[in-house]
């Protein structure tokens, strides 16, 4: 538990900052929504007949008119995005940094075993994905009920819980990426977090490129089929969540036999 307390008061105001930028941005989004309603009927009707910008971004699904389809689109975007790089960041960062700030040293004199040293980060990591996520849900329903309109409990509800397990599966990836690293890797978080979006934006755009749906943890996270069908595709979650266990495995492995100099 002392590591755990450490790594979340080392990384108290990257969270902060991350929580603020991303719930403002949603809060934002939502608070406009009520003067845009009436103008985005109209534009719904542009926006389902430009092609493969429309699919992309599944706005040929959902009404912008609507709050369920304005909020899996535009809303859906902020948080995917920014709670993807967040994640990102937190697992690439969570072992590579004791040898990048020559910490690591110190760390492995005390009397605690690498594997609790991995067990402890990883658990780090994800409690500040899920206070994120805990935050930003909180400041949304607060924010759709101050602009007096009805809170789709089940969609939204659903939504939120595919990107915390969007987020989770990036932070594992990044997790098992990390202990590979010496320097560091903002950069590589960062990239693969943006790579893993484009993927869904290219699975979307062409039948052809379908595969990547069960590359990208996005696939999953679609905004406009969540709040469509009302349910998640448990089938590629649970593939998402393989591939975040194997980067958690990945990471014990390496680490437990790394030479750390």
């Amino acid at each position: 538990m002392t590591m755990i307390r450490h790594e979340l008061k080392q990384n108290r105001i990257s969270l902060a900052v991350w929580t603020l930028a991303v719930g403002a941005l949603m809060a934002v989004c939502i608070l406009i929504f009520p003067e845009m309603k009436e103008e985005m009927d109209g534009a719904g009707d542009l926006f389902a007949s430009m092609g493969s910008f429309t699919e992309a971004f599944g706005m040929d699904q959902v009404s912008f008119g609507t709050l369920t389809g304005f909020y899996a689109v535009e809303c859906g975007n902020i948080l995917g995005l920014g709670g993807a790089f967040f994640a990102a960041l937190c697992g690439v960062s969570a072992l590579a940094k004791e040898e990048k700030e020559h910490t690591a040293e110190f760390l492995l004199t005390h009397p605690v075993s690498r594997p609790a040293i991995v067990t402890d980060k990883l658990i780090a990591v994800m409690v500040q994905v899920w206070l994120m996520n805990g935050a930003v849900y909180a400041v949304s329903m607060g924010s759709i009920a101050a602009v007096g309109e009805e809170i789709p409990w089940k969609e939204l509800s659903l939504l939120h819980l595919a990107y915390l397990l969007l987020q989770m599966e990036i932070g594992a990836v990044c997790f098992g990426i990390s202990a590979f690293l010496k320097h560091g890797g903002m950069g590589i978080g960062l990239g693969a977090a943006a790579v893993l979006y484009f993927l869904n934006l290219i699975a979307n755009i062409t039948d052809s490129a379908d595969f990547l749906r069960y590359i990208t943890p996005f696939g999953y996270a679609e905004g406009a089929d969540i709040v469509t069908n009302v349910s998640l595709d448990w089938g590629l979650v649970g593939l998402g969540l393989a591939y975040g266990a194997a980067g958690i495995g990945a990471a014990y492995v390496k680490y437990c036999r790394k030479d750390i100099a």
